[in-house]
C-alpha cells in the first residue's frame, strides 16, 4: 500500500519525517498528486498548435548539456515553450504563499523563479527563443504566438539557407 492510499485513520495519526515539507498527510497526498507534465494546460495547448500543423517534441532538453526540459521543443527553428503553474512559478497574479511552512516555500518558490531565469538565459544565448506562458491564459492566444513565432524562426533559417544572387 503507497502512502497515497493511507487510511483515513492512519493519515490522522501521520507525523511527517524530519525536515519534510508536508504538513500533514492530506497536504503530502496532495502534492505528491501534482503532474510534472501533461497537465490541461500543456495539452491544451498542445492540442491547438498540433492542429495547426506544427510537430514538436513534448519534455524534451532544447540542449543536451542542460537537465531542463521544456513543455514544446522546436528544434529546427530553436523554440523553447514553457507553460508555468501559478503556484510553482509564483505568478505575480495568483501565487499565495502557504501560511504553513512558509520558509520551505518561499525558498523553494524563489529557487524555481531563478532556475527559470537562468534557463532563458542560457537558452537566449544558446540562439533559442523562449516562451514562457502562465498556467491560467487563453490557450488560443498562446498557440497563436506560438505559431507566429515558430513560422517567423523557421522564415529566417530558411532566408540563411537561400543561396545569394551573385549578379
Amino acid at each position: 500500500m503507497s502512502e497515497q492510499e493511507l487510511p483515513e485513520e492512519l493519515a490522522e495519526r501521520w507525523t511527517p519525517p524530519e525536515g519534510s515539507w508536508a504538513s500533514s498527510a492530506a497536504t503530502r497526498r496532495s502534492m505528491l498528486g501534482n503532474r510534472r507534465r501533461d497537465t490541461r494546460p500543456e495539452l491544451l495547448l498542445r492540442s491547438l498548435v498540433h492542429a495547426a500543423g506544427l510537430r514538436y517534441r513534448v519534455a524534451a532538453k532544447p540542449l543536451p548539456e542542460m537537465r531542463r526540459t521544456a513543455d514544446m521543443v522546436f528544434r529546427s527553428a530553436k523554440v523553447a515553450v514553457f507553460v508555468d503553474g501559478c503556484f510553482w512559478h509564483g505568478c505575480p497574479e495568483h501565487f499565495v504563499m502557504p501560511k504553513t511552512n512558509r520558509p520551505y516555500w518561499e525558498e523553494k518558490i524563489d529557487r524555481n523563479i531563478q532556475r527559470d531565469r537562468d534557463t532563458d538565459n542560457r537558452l537566449a544565448e544558446a540562439g533559442w527563443l523562449v516562451l514562457r506562458f502562465w498556467e491560467h491564459l487563453e490557450p488560443e492566444a498562446c498557440a497563436a504566438t506560438v505559431i507566429e513565432a515558430v513560422a517567423a524562426r523557421r522564415q529566417e533559417v530558411q532566408a540563411l539557407k537561400l543561396p545569394k544572387n551573385t549578379c
